[in-house]
């Protein structure tokens, strides 16, 4: 079944060439279509569009469907192009001519940019929930290890005095950043393009303010060819994020791998947790940290690809817009698994003690000790010159956390205003799911 077909069968070839993938992603879509039906539906009624019963066996059908749905049973069948096509199919299959009034006042297109915006909407709520595990997680470790000192490199040398507080509480607070990045991207996708048709709208009286409130989004896209316009420019927002997200997680990896390394031991993780070589009997390998790596350098390249497919395009809909879907889909579902891997693996992490106790990490205390002629009095240049000709000759004290006092330092972390700006980024990520979505609609339906 092809939504667009005038009598003219279509060759096969063709079809499954310009379908690609969407049969087997656009199940991803099923619940949203139906649940977006279900809204247009309610509309058209109120539009005179079609009568009290059409609306009341569409939305019956429709509930039948979405129940499928849940139980994983809807499929699409063999031939038909996608699951736009397969919902109208079902229903002109339940309830025969009034299943086919269900596209009225709009097109595939429009239908399936409402589809993906609703999907993209709840993947970020979710994604914001995982983060916020990671995030708490992190926080935790940097509690729980906030006396323990290491130090801290600028060009991978050796510099000043560092903690695992901080280190943890560091990408913590890239989280919260992420997350803000996350929360724009929301709000962007977050405006309806329900009833804008092709790109060009329609001349039937149809409400899209009705289904905007029914379906819970912020506001309308205004603009019928700007609806159309903006398939692209919402992917390139949530991938920026994902991405966003995913620079935070790579440089992590980066950073947990060599810390891993014979030359640091500054961490490590139990035998079970990593891997080793078939010929070398004393390898400890961190794949799953070089993995993430990976993986997370390759979500960063999502922006390029969505602007690299987008840049040269005309107005109005072109069919390459199809393949964003799993750039998308794909995006979210492998920077969730690499943050479930990442919690699992930092609940058995194993911190080093007294790592900067040893000569080889002495000079890391000699900023302090200018700081000490400083404040004695000597001008900073002076004193600079002065410890530097110590350096290499002669030990220097080391600090303690109690010495550090401003905010931000080893010795005054301030995790709970960071915890307090990620709260609050996360009061911008709160839709239904799918499910709470199609039965509150069914409910506004019958009262």
């Amino acid at each position: 079944m092809k939504l667009w077909e005038k009598g003219v069968t279509p060759e096969e070839s063709v079809i499954r060439f310009t379908s690609g993938s969407d049969r087997e992603s656009d199940l991803l879509l099923a619940g949203w279509d139906i649940a977006g039906s279900m809204a247009h539906a309610i509309m058209l009624e109120k539009a005179g569009l079609i009568n009290r019963d059409e609306k009341e066996s569409l939305l019956k059908a429709l509930g039948e469907l979405m129940e499928k749905e849940r139980r994983g049973a809807l499929k699409i069948e063999e031939g038909v192009e996608d699951i736009h096509s397969q919902v109208e199919k079902e229903l002109t299959s339940m309830l025969g001519p009034a299943g086919k009034k269900i596209h009225t006042g709009r097109s595939r297109n429009d239908q399936v940019l409402t589809d993906i915006r609703l999907w993209m909407r709840r993947a970020t709520d979710d994604l914001a929930i995982n983060i916020g595990r990671l995030f708490k997680a992190l926080q935790s470790l940097s509690e729980r290890h906030s006396s323990v000192l290491i130090p801290g490199f600028t060009h991978m040398q050796p510099a000043m005095p560092s903690s695992f507080g901080m280190w943890f509480g560091a990408w913590a607070e890239g989280l919260a950043d992420d997350l803000e990045i996350l929360a724009g991207a929301r709000k962007l996708i977050n405006r309806n393009p329900l009833g804008t048709a092709a790109g060009y709208g329609s001349a039937l009286p149809i409400d899209r303010g009705l289904t905007t409130r029914l379906l819970e989004f912020e506001d309308l896209l205004y603009n019928s060819a700007y609806a159309s316009l903006s398939r692209g420019k919402a992917e390139l927002a949530v991938a920026s994020a994902l991405a966003s997200v995913a620079q935070t997680l790579s440089r992590f990896s980066m950073d947990t791998c060599l810390f891993m390394t014979a030359e640091f031991r500054f961490i490590d993780f139990p035998d079970e947790l990593v891997t080793g070589s078939s010929i070398m009997p004393q390898k400890r390998n961190p794949d799953v940290f070089e993995l993430v790596r990976g993986r997370t350098n390759i979500i960063q390249t999502l922006p390029g690809q969505v602007v690299s497919l987008t840049s040269n395009l005309p107005s109005g809909y072109n069919r390459e817009l199809q393949l964003l879907k799993d750039m998308i889909f794909n995006g979210f579902r492998d920077l969730n698994e690499c943050i479930d891997i990442m919690i699992m693996m930092l609940g058995n992490i194993r911190v080093r003690e007294n790592i900067t106790d040893g000569p080889v990490y002495n000079a890391i205390f000699s900023t302090e000790e200018v700081n000490r002629l400083v404040a004695g009095g000597v001008p900073f240049r002076d004193a600079y010159r002065e410890v530097a000709g110590k350096v290499g000759k002669e030990s220097f004290r080391a600090t303690t956390i109690s010495d550090y006092t401003h905010e931000g330092s080893i010795g005054n972390l301030c995790n709970e205003k960071i915890a307090a700006i990620f709260a609050k980024g996360m009061g911008s990520f709160r839709s239904r799911s799918v499910y709470e979505l199609a039965e509150k609609l069914l409910s506004e339906a019958n009262e």
